[in-house]
């Protein structure tokens, strides 16, 4: 028997419409099944679509289930704002504060209603700081040479719920001749539990960054804002050269322009931006 349920499709790290993470998210998911959400990630074709079901942990508001298109993920960041601003709007609220479940834990995330859009912002899990690579393996497996790694700013792996490589660029023509070579990404990254490669350069002003951010499978490519790895490059940055505030810009060479927002709260990353609501439909779902 199929039942119906609401779907919202929404540019999440976006200033404008058909910019940013596209997202879909489902409403009322408790009776769907993992093959069926699986199932529905997969036809979308976005980097992930996420599945709202009721909470049994206490001061959880709701539970967010996460899927990309070969699997379930602990936790994700554009799919936790965008997920928020799905559920204030179907709740009828304009303004709120809710404590989300995922596979990592709890977050708390604060959304609020504006002019043309939303805005939305998650206090990420403290950042747990696995091994530094050599520079060398990870400039490989994004087309670059060893010498195009920041000098002082090693790749490492960092964590506030989903592992990530952070790899800081000397200068800022290397994000334009990044070339991922997939297979290698995947065999550097499946070791620590890594989904992509964050190449990051710090602009001289201070604050300021600009990324890319290569998954570890072609069918996923890069992606246009990754909300899961800007809160450990916050972390990162905060721990290595002292900056608690970050401006991200990404995704401006797929096309798809993006800007994350990084503020270091009592040692967690905020990671916050623009959300926009682009389509409300029904979804007939087994």
């Amino acid at each position: 028997m199929e039942m119906g349920h609401r779907i919202t499709w929404l540019d999440v790290f976006a200033e404008r419409p058909l910019a940013g993470n596209g997202l879909a998210v489902v409403d009322d998911a408790d009776q769907l099944s993992d093959e069926t959400m699986l199932a529905l990630a997969q036809e979308t074709r976005l980097s992930e679509t996420t599945f709202v079901q009721s909470t049994e942990t206490e001061g959880a508001a709701y539970r967010n289930r996460i899927w990309d298109p070969h699997e379930e993920l602990p936790f994700a960041g554009h799919p936790s704002l965008g997920t928020a601003v799905a559920v204030a709007r179907w709740r009828g609220l304009e303004e709120a504060s809710f404590v989300q479940e995922t596979g990592a834990g709890l977050q708390p995330v604060e959304v609020r209603k504006g002019d043309g859009g939303w805005r939305a912002s998650m206090l990420q899990n403290e950042a747990v700081f696995g091994p530094e690579l050599e520079r060398d393996a990870v400039m490989t497996a994004v087309g670059l040479r060893a010498e195009d790694a920041h000098r002082e700013l090693p790749p490492q792996v960092v964590s506030t719920g989903m592992p990530q490589v952070m790899a800081p660029v000397a200068e800022h023509e290397a994000l334009a001749r990044a070339l991922p070579d997939y297979s290698t990404i995947f065999e550097l990254s499946e070791p620590h539990g890594s989904i992509v490669i964050y190449l990051a350069w710090c602009e001289p002003e201070d604050g300021r960054v600009r990324a890319r951010s290569f998954t570890r499978t072609p069918e996923m490519g890069e992606d246009p804002a990754t909300g899961s790895a800007a809160g450990p490059l916050g972390a990162y940055l905060s721990q290595r050269i002292g900056w608690d505030r970050l401006a991200i810009r990404q995704g401006d060479e797929m096309g798809r322009p993006s800007v994350l927002e990084v503020e270091m709260v009592d040692g967690r990353p905020r990671v916050g931006g623009g959300v926009i609501p682009v389509i409300d439909g029904e979804v007939s779902l087994p």
